[in-house]
């Protein structure tokens, strides 16, 4: 009998010593992995702090970020309202133009002369002279002044001496020259101006003298009128020659 209770108590003691070791046992595993989920924990509440801390900086840069698409899309509306009143004056001024012009060449025949006079110029000047403006203002102020329905033909020309090329180009900016005086001092249209450089062809003279040479070196203009009565003016002119 004492055999068997000896027995019975190494058997508890050695139960207990088991169990005690089984704990440890599962202490030592599970205590890595609750450590790692407590930090897992902390990192996810930093992560939450954070975002609540940014909260206010995102909503800020969200409202700027409406504000900027706002004025972008304001001013693209003024820009494109711009360009559509920019495509009417220009439409409004094309068509002007353009009906102006078909009532001229519709009625090309009815055009006739109604004025001209010949500016000269300096040797190789594109600048008008007093002489020539104190001209070109009888025409553009008595002539043109009295219109309705006319246009003015300016042709440019030069002497003999020089390249072909050359003559053309000076003979251009000649015709130029009086265009743009015309235009701004008797605020003649320019879309009712005509001009042209003819360099040194059709000559008035052969140049023999430096007289015949300066001759050469001129601008025509020309007023076309298809007011009645004024063709008779043509007869008698005015003209420097």
């Amino acid at each position: 009998m004492k055999r068997v209770i000896e027995i019975t108590v190494v058997a508890i003691v050695v139960l207990l010593l088991g169990g005690c070791a089984t704990k440890k046992y599962v202490a030592k595993q599970t205590d890595p992995i609750n450590a790692k989920v407590n930090e897992v924990e902390k990192q996810a509440q930093n992560t939450q702090k954070q975002l609540e801390s940014d909260e206010p900086k995102i909503s800020a840069a969200a409202e700027k970020a409406d504000s900027a698409d706002a004025r972008a899309g304001d001013a693209l509306g003024r820009a494109d309202a711009a360009s559509k009143k920019s495509d009417q004056v220009k439409s409004d001024l094309t068509n002007q133009f353009h009906s102006e012009l078909n009532e001229r060449i519709a009625n090309i025949d009815d055009y006739k002369p109604a004025g001209d006079v010949v500016v000269l110029f300096k040797f190789n000047s594109a600048k008008l002279t007093d002489e020539a403006k104190q001209q070109l203002d009888q025409i553009g102020g008595e002539k043109v002044g009295s219109m309705k329905r006319y246009f003015v033909a300016i042709e440019g020309f030069t002497d003999k001496t020089g390249t072909p090329e050359y003559n053309l180009e000076l003979s251009r900016r000649r015709a130029e020259a009086v265009q743009t005086y015309l235009v701004a001092k008797h605020n003649v249209p320019v879309y009712r101006i005509q001009i042209v450089g003819l360099g040194k062809d059709k000559p008035v003279n052969d140049e023999k003298t430096r007289d015949d040479r300066q001759k050469n070196r001129r601008v025509e203009v020309t007023i076309f009128s298809a007011d009645s009565g004024q063709g008779a003016a043509a007869q008698n002119p005015g003209s420097a020659q």
